[in-house]
């Protein structure tokens, strides 16, 4: 599949367009220039009335309103987990809850969340490790307190 920058395009275009006015058929200039009939009347109603320098240019802008989208998305993404969590100071035991949090609301990545929450993925894996490691303790602490009674 070869792409046709916009200044090609723009000349492809004009060709056809006095071939036509040569009083040949549409589908005969089509084929001369090597598209489908298809891929011409796209591009004429993409860049029918541009000359090449502005088909660049829109093309350029096309593809800087793309990248701006996504950095939009990325922002907004951040700010809703932002407001997920609280603006005051939190320990790295909340940090990591609210991580989890994100990424199961969110699904995001681990990465990303601690990203935007602010925890250093490290951070997150120690705090994470450590609770797993008093987890049992609690419940065996838990059960040994049950049984005397």
């Amino acid at each position: 599949m070869k792409r046709h920058k916009a200044g090609e395009i723009v000349a492809k275009l004009r060709r056809v367009e006095g071939l036509a006015a040569a009083g040949r058929r549409i589908s005969e200039c089509v084929r001369e220039i090597g598209v489908t009939e298809v891929t011409y009347y796209r591009w004429r109603n993409r860049y029918g009335g541009l000359e090449g320098d502005l088909a660049e240019h829109l093309t350029e802008l096309e593809d800087e309103i793309a990248q701006l989208r996504r950095a939009v998305s990325d922002l907004t993404l951040d700010k809703l987990i932002l407001l997920e969590t609280t603006t005051g100071l939190l320990s790295p035991e909340l940090r990591a809850a609210y991580v989890l949090r994100a990424k199961a609301i969110f699904g995001i990545s681990e990465r990303r969340a601690c990203q935007a929450i602010g925890q250093h993925r490290s951070t997150h894996r120690k705090v994470r490790a450590r609770l797993s490691r008093e987890a049992p303790m609690v419940d065996q602490t838990h059960s040994a307190s049950v049984r005397s009674f």
